[in-house]
């Protein structure tokens, strides 16, 4: 399992963050708060703030792939 945090700054962020978590074979949530949601979900991502810092749990074995590519995004 991994946490990081990221920011999402435009709809062009959201759409290609959802879908390289939508590509991992384990869940992603995102929390921003007290809200948590499914990472691979665009209606989820876009209920959020993405303006500040989001926190995102990978819940895989092996999330390096997944992180590399998420660097992008990360704060």
């Amino acid at each position: 399992m991994e946490t990081f945090k990221i920011r999402l700054w435009s709809v062009e962020d959201v759409r290609d963050f959802v879908r390289l978590a939508a590509e991992q074979p384990y869940p992603v949530q995102v929390r921003t708060g007290e809200k948590t949601v499914n990472g691979k979900s665009f209606m989820g991502m876009f209920s959020l703030d993405g303006g500040t810092a989001l926190t995102v749990t990978a819940s895989g074995d092996d999330c390096t792939a997944f992180l590399t590519a998420a660097k992008r995004f990360m704060v």
